[in-house]
Parts: structure tokens; C-alpha cells; sequence
């Protein structure tokens, strides 16, 4: 069995080959500054402008963010705002967790991507 490293290390690996090899090096550019965006502005506000964006990398890391946060932690995604407002209604410790569980995923997600995976 894979610690949660692991996982998160072959899901962020998985998430950034997909990225569309035209959006590589803009995704990659991006993707290191969002867990700034969460220490400054907090999980949930991130993720409500990374939806309200809608480019391709706002919404690709939505997604990576969502289906990850989905799986581990168990928060309906069945869309974005429902995702959001299950983020936004979690108790502080809840809450707190996700998104530190968030910022361990993001680093493996920069890692990858400044790699040009």
C-alpha cells in the first residue's frame, strides 16, 4: 500500500502529463504561485477565483485541486460550486486540513510541471 505521499505524488504526475503539451509552459508559470494565493487569501477564496477565471489553467488546477480534495477527504464535487460551498461549511480543523493537504498536493503539481511533464 502507498502512503499519501505516494498518492499524491502519482495523482500530481498523472494531472500534469494531461495538461495539453500547448498549455505546458503556461500551466507551469501558473501553478507556482497558487499556493501562495492559498497562504495569503485562505483555501477557499483561492478556489472560488480560480473558478471564477475560467482560463485553461484556472481550471485545470480547479480540477486537480476538486478531484483530489474529493478523494481524500471525501467533499461532494459533483461541480464547482457545490465543491466550494462544502469547502466554505467545513468546521476550522476540517477545513484547516484540506488545505494543508492541498498545499502537500501543489508542491508535487510545481514539481512536475516545472519539470515539463
Amino acid at each position: 500500500m502507498n502512503t499519501r505521499g505516494q498518492q499524491r505524488s502519482a495523482y500530481a504526475l498523472e494531472m500534469v502529463s494531461a495538461v495539453p503539451e500547448n498549455k505546458k509552459k503556461d500551466f507551469a508559470t501558473f501553478s507556482a504561485g497558487v499556493p501562495a494565493m492559498i497562504l495569503q487569501n485562505g483555501l477557499g477564496q483561492t478556489l472560488a477565483f480560480l473558478c471564477s477565471k475560467g482560463t485553461d489553467k484556472h481550471t485545470i488546477m480547479l480540477e486537480i485541486i476538486k478531484n483530489w480534495v474529493a478523494r481524500v477527504l471525501r467533499v461532494s464535487n459533483q461541480n464547482d460550486r457545490e465543491f466550494i460551498r462544502g469547502i466554505s461549511a467545513m468546521e476550522q480543523s476540517q477545513y484547516l486540513e484540506a488545505q494543508q493537504e492541498v498545499l502537500r498536493l501543489l508542491e508535487w503539481v510545481k514539481r512536475y510541471a516545472n519539470a515539463g511533464l
